[in-house]
């Protein structure tokens, strides 16, 4: 008897599990986000949206609704909580690059108006990017490198009398103005990737570094371009003093140590005050293997007065340096800013390693934001500049006037865009096995949850949330958000 009693729940658990994979959402072939609106659900039921590493399936709503309730199994729990709760989030997005609004503007009118729809609105065909990340001046996916106030060498503006955007009215301040018309509380952090030249040890667009002499004058070049951003309707957020401080090999690059950021911020912090400036000021913006560069401005009481917090990039060191940080100023922010994907990457390997990292890692280790690179250039990667970066991928590839492609940059940032606002707050979820995930509640109260299947096989799992759960299943290198 009971032999037989364990061959029937062995049988019966067989076929849930053969069950739960054949009807788990992602089975069934349906179109992408923005093709199709999401399903009108009741209080019960989950939604589901899938991409998977074969792109089969590309953020696409499932036909499968899930729903909770009481029936007991020997699954795995994924346990979401809402009753711990952590950061407020400010959004998810890219860096929009000179080169990225350049590119962007070569679509006939109506083509373009539909990808600004799809990036920026709020439909059910959008994917919602809530925060933008700029250059001051060029970064190195521009098509050449400059600056506001750009002179001969030898000579000097001290008073910036001769600052200027007019490098960026032709397209990049066009451009973020017809995105404020479309989502007008998008926030946008701007970065210099460069001094002007003749403010630097050596006159050159790559390498060396702000001379003190200049630390007041260009304090007040932030100030200019601050006021002449607000001036065109578009207000900047918070501003970083370098891009990568320790990269001198980027074109165009300034190095800038801890040290001279202190002494920087503590002219930039005042030049703000007396202007009346309330934009924040974020240190460091640069890889998570060097800890000691953000703690040690904020471990200066009077940058540490001036200083929101501390950005980062991860082309080396691990996501968990947020943590590092957060745990030594447990109130000042992070911000994950900047990750790229190759032109010679993978899809499936970039999606899944992006999810894990960019965005459930640094939600997890209390970013206010996920950052990917550029938001979009031409099919030869370009434009950028001689020297900049020749591989890198844009989440967009506009391939003429009337058409544009997508990659997988765009479904990493739309997993996470599209179903959590500006607002939302994470909240506690576990990680279990080879399911890596991160929570969220969003401002009218829905809960998300993003889970990636880390592991080479289907793995079965509970949603379990309010003492009540679902069972369903994640096929391998496969990205799901859960709606509710």
């Amino acid at each position: 008897m009971k032999k037989t009693q364990i061959a029937m729940n062995i049988s019966l658990y067989t076929l849930l599990t053969l069950l739960l994979i054949k009807c788990a959402p992602g089975t069934e072939s349906t179109d992408s986000a923005h093709k199709q609106g999401p399903t009108v659900l009741d209080k019960t039921d989950i939604s589901v949206w899938y991409t998977k590493s074969d792109q089969s399936i590309k953020l696409a709503q499932q036909n499968s609704i899930l729903k909770f309730g009481t029936i007991q199994n020997n699954f795995q729990d994924i346990v979401v909580d809402e009753s711990q709760t952590y950061q407020t989030i400010d959004g998810f997005g890219y860096t929009l690059t000179g080169g990225s609004a350049e590119v962007i503007d070569q679509l006939n009118p109506d083509k373009k108006q539909q990808l600004l729809q799809e990036l920026f609105g709020n439909s059910a065909n959008s994917i919602g990017v809530s925060y933008l990340r700029i250059s001051i001046g060029a970064s190195d996916l521009n098509t050449a490198p400059f600056t506001y106030n750009d002179l001969p060498q030898g000579q000097s503006d001290i008073t910036q009398s001769q600052f200027s955007i007019a490098p960026d009215m032709t397209h990049l301040v066009p451009l973020l103005q017809q995105i404020l018309a479309i989502n007008p509380n998008i926030k946008i952090m701007a970065v210099p990737w460069s001094a002007p030249s003749w403010m630097k040890a050596s006159y050159n667009t790559v390498g060396s570094s702000l001379m003190p002499t200049y630390y007041n004058s260009y304090a007040q070049y932030f100030v200019k371009y601050i006021q002449a951003m607000q001036g065109q309707g578009i207000t900047i957020d918070a501003v970083c003093p370098q891009n990568e401080p320790l990269n001198p090999n980027n074109n165009p690059s300034m190095t800038m140590s801890a040290a001279q950021q202190i002494s920087f911020i503590k002219k930039l912090g005042p030049a703000f005050v007396a202007a009346g400036i309330s934009t924040k000021i974020v240190a460091y913006d640069h890889n998570c293997d060097v800890t000691d560069y953000p703690i040690s401005v904020l471990n200066d009481a009077t940058a540490n007065g001036f200083v929101d917090g501390s950005a980062f990039h991860l082309y080396a060191g691990d996501i968990s340096a947020l943590s590092t940080v957060h745990n030594a100023f447990p109130n000042k922010n992070l911000y994950f800013t900047e990750q790229w994907t190759s032109s010679v990457g993978n899809f499936g390997d970039d999606l899944k390693w992006h999810i894990k990292n960019v965005i459930i890692g640094s939600m997890r280790h209390w970013s206010k934001n996920a950052l990917e690179w550029n938001l979009a250039n031409n099919a030869s990667f370009g434009p950028h500049t001689s020297g900049g970066c020749s591989q890198c991928q844009g989440a967009i590839t506009v391939v003429n006037a009337t058409s544009f492609t997508r990659n997988v940059s765009y479904y990493i940032i739309a997993h996470a865009a599209k179903f959590v606002p500006q607002g939302s707050v994470r909240i506690a979820s576990n990680i279990s096995g080879n399911l890596n995930t991160v929570a969220f509640k969003t401002p009218s109260g829905k809960k998300v949850l993003l889970v990636e299947n880390d592991g080479a096989s289907v793995e079965l799992f509970n949603i379990k949330h309010n003492q009540k759960r679902v069972a369903t299943s994640l096929p391998p290198g496969t990205i799901a958000t859960y709606v509710w």
